[in-house]
């Protein structure tokens, strides 16, 4: 190559010019690379040179152009605008990147070269200046083109999905307009988890960015209890060839997704995935499609706009009603519907996108592009694009459009301020006019980086130090209609910016679901809910999703769907009946308000009084015969320990105190040692009496009233020493008892040491026994001289009271326990009273003509 002034010398064999391309002049160039079609053509075989692409190759997607627009838009605003970059103009180049890594490279290479001629590395004549470039829509095609821009440190802005990052791929200095994919996958979970979709499907399209989401969002989903039902992919193609292939793939994964049991599907995808997702409908390995298959709630990625080819123009959408996808935020941009719409092959010079746009979005060709051989409805140029169906072409802002509008801005206000620092530097305040042509368009960088400024319509486009977009995401439900109309409603907002509440919103009244669910929320789980009162229990070999539900053990509840295990109550409470939430336990202790508690008071109290009555009457006849006869002072000690016994009832029924506790069973405990050592003393003294009036006896020396005293001390000091080393060892205490009954607390005292308590019993008991062995051996004794008879039936009813007390008290529970008690206390308290007294009550009271020293000393013949 020789280069000799303003002539140029130049002998390259260039590539083929691309079919389409935009141009308009300008002090500065700014470069655009959109994705609007691509080529679709036989495979290459590589044993011969392939043939050079046909325009009849080309597949286009009409939605698109409006990319293209948006940049021309924003172009011509700037240029309007004096105050932002003043007597300088913006020109732009825009390219096709065809979906292909040749074509991508190929239109980068062109931008960068000169003017025209493909020449790259080298300037040759006068070249205008390209200052950025816009592009691209896939990640795939944004990396080819950074991988160029690098080497000439040229600002590149990507309006759709950034590149997949690794170890082996460089810095590459391009800025994000799209927010990060990040948000999304957070956005997913927050939408899934909100709806309690637990059991979801995941269609994806095989690329690099494709896996590093499945690599992400699988663990990350799983992690916060979402299970997959499937998880396909679909392969990218890109010739002919390759149709049937991909149209049978497209069968197995369409049936399988339709017979699947998960109502939603997440689909991930380039922005050209719609196109192949829209075979759905079509495509089955079964004899005979479903006229009408399930519903599915679809969740798409901002990627994914809603597109149609030429021939999918009237294809079936009823699929994907419904749809759920989270978009760009975008706004409306003022004056822009008007521009799109005055937009019109006759009036547009140097775009040679739109008439194969036109053709292809009206299904009409233009009499000059097929000569004489013209098939179809000619194309006027007159038709007007607001008549095409939202699935081919919107006149309203679309979200990738808004990037590429904000993105045209951000490179605007990036010049103005380096221009400014530059005048600054050279002190040069007073000059106007910006004399930027000249300046290194590396450094635009820095002045990219951390850029914010206000568009047009009052929204903040801010981009962080790492030259990511600084924006959330709106959730988009996607609504169509039989006529092919397509309308967005935004239900939804990802803010990553918000507080913990506004990070995530949803607006569920506005969501318009397909029809399958009838208007009602859509469920999509492998199990459905575990009710409460029963908590899951997983399948061995099946997801963590899929389980069965197990009822509830007894003694715990769960309160809500799907809880992992069952839990007990607190102590205060218990179960209900359905193990669904706990009640409040009641309060039980055997009160004076309780019947059987007021009943068992009265006879305690009635029969201590028939006591006292019954010793003030023996105290009344001290001087008679029965009274003497029977040991007046032992009876009297007797009848007050009896009356005691009685007492001793009462501080057993009410709550429980720490002083009734520690009293109420050493209480007890003396006071009944006292009266079955009374009854001891009067059974051996009986005994001795007798034998004493055989004649030649020598008991009479241990008759007398130290022998009576004796045996009552020594017995009663034993039990004293019993409880006192109860008392010091291990005291009984007041004690709520939560766990013997199921709905009740018990109040009530700890006995402390239990031994001590069963001895204390057991002592009564001893004293008891020898009392009734005693009466017994002596029951052949005269019978007008025999007390011992008496004695042996109350021995014999104490007894039998208190042997059948122990295991009627181990058997019962709450105040039922203290009751029992109680009524061994009384019954056995009783059992002597009667038995031993009412015989001399009724010859004292009602037969006092028994009541002398013959009637007593006669023996029965």
């Amino acid at each position: 190559m020789v280069c000799k002034g303003h002539r140029i010398q130049c002998r390259v064999h260039s590539p083929p010019p691309p079919f389409q391309k935009y141009h308009q002049s300008g002090d500065l160039i700014l470069g655009g690379i959109a994705s609007q079609a691509r080529f679709v053509s036989p495979s290459i075989t590589f044993t011969e040179e392939p043939p050079p692409a046909l325009l009849e190759e080309l597949v286009m997607v009409p939605k698109n152009y409006q990319h293209i627009l948006a940049l021309v838009f924003a172009v011509k605003e700037i240029n309007e605008n004096p105050q932002l970059l003043p007597n300088v103009t913006l020109g732009f180049h825009i390219y096709d990147s065809y979906l292909s890594a040749k074509w991508t490279y190929h239109a980068t290479l062109l931008l960068t070269s000169t003017l025209e001629r493909f020449v790259p590395n080298y300037r040759c004549g006068v070249q205008n200046s390209l200052i950025a470039v816009i592009g691209g829509l896939d990640s795939e095609i944004s990396l080819h083109i950074a991988t160029i821009l690098d080497v000439y440190k040229i600002p590149q802005l990507i309006y759709g999905s950034a590149p997949v990052m690794n170890d082996k791929t460089p810095g590459l200095p391009f800025y994000q307009m799209a927010p990060q994919e990040e948000q999304q996958y957070v956005g997913i979970l927050s939408l899934l988890l909100h709806f309690k979709w637990t059991w979801i499907g995941v269609v994806v399209m095989g690329n690099d960015n494709e896996e590093m989401f499945v690599h992400t969002v699988v663990p990350l989903f799983s992690k916060n209890g979402v299970c997959f039902a499937f998880l396909e992919r679909i392969p990218s193609y890109s010739y002919v060839t390759e149709t049937n292939t991909i149209i049978q793939q497209g069968a197995k994964i369409r049936d399988k997704v339709m017979s699947s049991k998960a109502n939603v599907v997440v689909a991930y995808g380039e922005s050209y995935s719609m196109t192949i997702l829209r075979w759905f409908p079509y495509i089955s390995e079964l004899e005979h499609i479903q006229k009408k298959p399930k519903g599915l709630v679809w969740i798409v990625t901002a990627q994914m706009e809603f597109a149609s080819l030429a021939y999918q123009r009237t294809w079936d959408t009823e699929l994907f009603h419904g749809t759920l996808s989270f978009n760009m935020h975008s706004i409306n941009i003022p004056g822009f519907s008007q521009f799109v719409e005055s937009t019109n092959p006759s009036r547009s010079r140097g775009d040679a996108f739109l008439l194969d746009f036109w053709q292809q979005a009206f299904g009409c060709v233009f009499p000059n592009a097929v000569g004489d051989n013209a098939d179809g409805d000619m194309c006027t140029g007159e038709e007007k694009l607001e008549s095409l169906p939202g699935t081919f072409f919107e006149i309203t802002m679309i979200s990738h459009s808004y990037s590429i509008y904000n993105a045209v801005y951000a490179v605007a206000y990036a010049l103005h301020a380096m221009s400014s620092s530059t005048l600054k530097q050279r002190g040069k305040m007073g000059e106007r006019v910006l004399k930027i042509q000249n300046q290194q368009f590396w450094q635009l960088h820095h002045f990219l980086g951390g850029i914010s400024f206000n568009n047009s319509v009052g929204d903040k486009v801010s981009l962080n130090q790492n030259g990511k977009v600084v924006a959330g995401l709106d959730i988009i439900n996607w609504i169509f209609s039989s006529n092919q109309s397509f309308c967005r409603v935004k239900v939804g907002r990802v803010n990553p910016e918000g507080s913990a509440d506004q990070a995530f919103t949803i607006s569920e009244a506005t969501i318009t679901w397909h029809s399958w669910f009838n208007q009602s929320r859509p469920l999509s789980m492998c199990t459905e809910s575990c009710h409460p009162g029963s908590s899951k229990k997983g399948k061995e070999g099946e997801p963590f999703c899929c389980y069965d539900c197990t009822p509830c053990p007894k003694w715990k509840i769960s309160e809500q769907n799907d809880m992992n295990d069952c839990h007990k109550c607190t102590d205060e409470k218990y179960p209900n009946k359905n193990q669904d939430f706990c009640i409040p336990k009641t309060v039980n202790f055997l009160s004076y308000e309780d019947p059987l508690g007021i009943s068992l008071a009265c006879f305690a109290l009635s029969f201590s009084l028939i006591t006292i009555l019954v010793l003030r009457t023996f105290i009344k006849h001290h001087n008679t015969p029965i009274v003497k006869a029977n040991n007046r002072e032992l009876t009297y000690t007797l009848l007050v320990s009896l009356s005691f016994c009685f007492c001793c009832a009462l501080p057993f029924i009410g709550p429980p105190q720490k002083v009734i506790c520690l009293l109420r069973q050493v209480s007890f405990g003396m006071v009944f040692s006292v009266a079955v050592s009374c009854v001891l003393a009067k059974t051996i003294t009986v005994v001795l009496a007798f034998m004493a009036t055989k004649p030649g006896s020598n008991m009479r020396k241990w008759m007398g009233k130290s022998l009576a005293t004796s045996i009552v001390l020594c017995c009663s000091l034993i039990q004293a020493g019993i409880c006192t080393v109860w008392l010091a060892l291990s005291p009984p205490f007041p004690d709520a008892d939560m766990h013997s009954m199921t709905e009740e607390i018990i109040l009530g005292c700890n006995e402390g040491s239990v031994t001590m308590f069963y001895c204390v019993l057991g002592y009564m008991g001893f004293l008891a026994i020898v009392s009734f062995t005693v009466a017994f051996l002596a029951r052949k004794l005269p019978d007008s001289f025999n007390e011992a008879k008496f004695i042996t039936f109350s021995m014999l009813l104490f007894c039998s009271v208190w042997l059948s007390f122990v295991p009627t008290y181990l058997s019962t529970k709450g105040k039922y326990m203290v009751a029992v008690e109680i009524f061994s206390i009384l019954a056995s308290s009783t059992g002597l009273l009667v038995c031993i007294f009412s015989p001399k009550c009724y010859v004292i009271v009602l037969r006092p003509e028994l009541n002398n020293r013959e009637q007593l000393i006669r023996r029965k013949e």
